[in-house]
């Protein structure tokens, strides 16, 4: 079987996919810290993984991703200001997205999914697809469809008690803990060393957002909650979860 990566694919290959009408899908994500006890690319490597087996089940495409983001945000993802963190202007990203899919409607793609692993970006996503619709609309192409997903989303109650146990801290706060570590145990463990995670309670945070930031507020660690009951069997578990609602979903979304 071929590939689902397009960048692995030969044109003539990838133009036959493409003429049958396959979904491309867009992981998009960041160069973001994730604390002491993992790397720096998991915004990159889970909407990657999971839009890669999705494809699979859909016979689908991907794209390569979108591997960097919008600026980190203290209250979601520790802050800008934080070594490794390495960002895009919002018009930057969002000129990128309008880009890629424009080139993508040129090749004959008509159904593309956005794959978000970073919170951050969602706004420019947003706006990135607007343009391109409207630059496609201009050249009467107005049959081209996307849709915008982050992949935690698909994770429902019933995973979110099995895993957390009633400990569950809320998505605001998960940058660097349970969820994101988990899914890079069972994925990436060999990007994972669970002897440096920090134990400290979640972060908590005014009702504001301040600027320019006051530093003090993210925890040293960078993450904003503990990692220390992040395990693969969790990731295992939350993978397959998030899989199987994406999958489900494309497969009569575009319907």
């Amino acid at each position: 079987m071929d590939s689902v990566d397009i960048a692995d694919l030969a044109w003539p290959v990838y133009d036959d996919r493409v003429k049958k009408g396959a979904v491309v899908l867009i992981p998009v994500g960041a160069l973001e810290q994730h604390g002491p006890h993992m790397s720096m690319n998991p915004d990159v490597l889970l909407p990657t993984a999971i839009a890669r087996k999705v494809a699979q089940n859909i016979g689908g495409l991907v794209a390569p991703a979108i591997a960097y983001g919008y600026k980190s945000q203290q209250k979601s993802g520790g802050g800008n200001h934080m070594p490794g963190t390495t960002s895009l202007d919002g018009w930057t990203l969002t000129c990128v997205v309008r880009d890629v899919l424009r080139e993508l409607a040129r090749h004959g793609v008509r159904r593309t999914v956005m794959v978000n692993g970073h919170f951050e970006n969602s706004a420019f996503l947003a706006e990135g697809i607007d343009l391109a619709l409207r630059d496609l609309g201009s050249h009467n192409i107005k049959d081209f469809r996307c849709i915008v997903l982050s992949y935690w989303d698909f994770i429902d109650q019933k995973t979110i008690d099995t895993i957390y146990q009633g400990t569950f801290p809320g998505w605001a706060v998960e940058h660097g803990g349970v969820l994101e570590t988990s899914l890079m145990l069972h994925l990436y463990p060999n990007l994972v060393n669970m002897d440096l995670v920090i134990d400290h309670p979640p972060a908590t945070f005014p009702p504001y957002d301040f600027f320019p930031i006051k530093p003090e507020w993210t925890p040293s660690s960078g993450c904003l909650s503990s990692a220390k009951s992040a395990a693969a069997t969790h990731g295992k578990l939350i993978f397959s979860v998030c899989v199987e609602g994406i999958s489900g979903a494309l497969r009569t979304a575009f319907d």
